[in-house]
């Protein structure tokens, strides 16, 4: 009886070590896990007046705010609501356990499992590591996908420090967005972690300024890359993937924003003005970094007779399903402008702009001039982890909106 006791007493004592009742602020060296593979990234816990937390991914340089994180039973959940994720782990001393779910078809499902050590931060090589490696430069990448049996075509871009590594890979439709890792004896690995997206790049460093490895992606995703430097390499035109059907100079289209009122390039608000549709996602992390960008752009430049448009291409083309997520995105980043419910991203999204020979990617940026004719389409989007691509785009991005205010 006496052994049952202290077994009972052993076991509460455990338990109640997973259920604190505060946190302090605190770093912590996280991990989602894909068998022996780490997808690595750091996370900053700050206690709220409230008694929740506010929870900060670090990837690299990214710092991206959660949402609200909360204490719930013996688990603490670090939201992010409009990727339908949630990171759910209990607490214990200087140790997070737990899991990576996402909600599938209304679903909560645990997707990969999770770890976490407080006041570590190093990503891949617990100490830094003398390499005679230099591979910072741009490369040709090709990522094989076996099921197709073919290969698509990125331009990876690493920065070297030391043995320190950042960078990301730009595809013909977005970027991969912050990576970061180390140089470990002949491999490199890099890895980043936003709510939606777990990717992990392994590789090994060969002659000739080749990089051949893997790309782990999600619970389950792989594929095989080769990369090679190579100073010229570059994506086609973005204004090349997406265009106007022969015939069509205008779009013509009549969507629902949440409260169900209908929006129409027709609408007085848009006559006489530059107007920009943002086909967009709440479950787009590259939408994401275009919607960071547009909002305090258009807060700036709203005067000078210009105006955006979301279209909202969603996993359900059902507002009652689509439209809080909507809602909670608009909220999240301050959106000053109309956000409608336009389709669904899959091969259906074309039938909503029937003008268009597809839709290829998300986000994709239409500008229409004054008169209501569409003058460029640009698919995908070069986010702050591309660096002068980045900048580059936003210099593009305004002198044409400088181009179609002149006329």
């Amino acid at each position: 009886m006496k052994k049952t006791v202290v077994g009972l007493f052993a076991f509460f004592l455990a338990l109640s070590s997973f259920s604190q009742t505060s946190i302090p602020k605190s770093t912590w060296r996280a991990a989602l896990l894909r068998g022996h593979n780490e997808v690595v990234f750091g996370l900053e816990i700050t206690p709220k007046s409230n008694g929740r937390y506010e929870a900060v991914v670090i990837n690299g340089a990214e710092r991206l705010p959660m949402d609200e994180a909360y204490l719930e039973g013996d688990s603490l959940h670090i939201p992010m609501l409009i990727f339908d994720s949630d990171l759910v782990v209990k607490v214990a001393g200087n140790q997070m356990k737990g899991s990576w779910k996402k909600n599938r078809n209304g679903v909560w499902v645990s997707v990969l499992p999770f770890k976490a050590d407080k006041g570590e931060m190093y990503h891949f090589a617990k100490k830094p590591q003398a390499t005679s490696h230099n591979v910072s430069g741009k490369y040709a990448t090709y990522f094989q996908r076996p099921e197709r049996k073919d290969s698509s075509f990125a331009v990876g871009i690493l920065e070297q420090k030391g043995s320190k590594l950042a960078g990301t890979f730009l595809t013909p439709t977005g970027d991969y967005r912050y990576l970061a890792g180390d140089i470990v004896g002949d491999s490199l690995f890099m890895s980043c972690y936003d709510g939606s997206h777990a990717f992990l790049f392994r590789a090994a460093i060969l002659p000739n300024g080749k990089i051949r490895g893997g790309m782990w992606s999600g619970i389950s995703g792989y594929q095989p890359f080769t990369s090679t430097r190579d100073d010229k390499a570059a994506l086609p035109p973005p204004t090349a993937l997406t265009y106007l059907k022969p015939g069509y100079e205008t779009l013509d289209f009549s969507f629902p924003d949440t409260k169900g009122n209908k929006i129409s390039l027709k609408d007085e608000k848009y006559k006489g003005k530059v107007v920009v549709l943002q086909l967009s996602g709440t479950w787009c992390p590259n939408c994401m970094d275009e919607t960071k960008f547009m909002v305090p752009w258009y807060k700036k430049n709203a005067s000078r007779g210009v105006e955006i448009l979301g279209l909202m291409f969603e996993r359900s083309p059902d507002m009652k399903v689509s439209g809080p997520k909507i809602d909670f995105m608009a909220k999240r980043f301050g959106v000053p402008y109309p956000l409608v419910l336009a389709g669904t991203n899959d091969a259906n999204a074309g039938q909503a702009l029937p003008a268009l020979n597809k839709v290829a990617g998300y986000p994709t940026t239409i500008f229409i001039d004054k008169k209501g004719r569409v003058r460029e389409i640009h698919t995908g989007f070069s986010g702050p982890g591309t660096g002068k691509y980045y900048d580059q785009f936003i210099e593009e991005f305004n002198a044409l909106i400088s181009k179609l205010l002149a006329e």
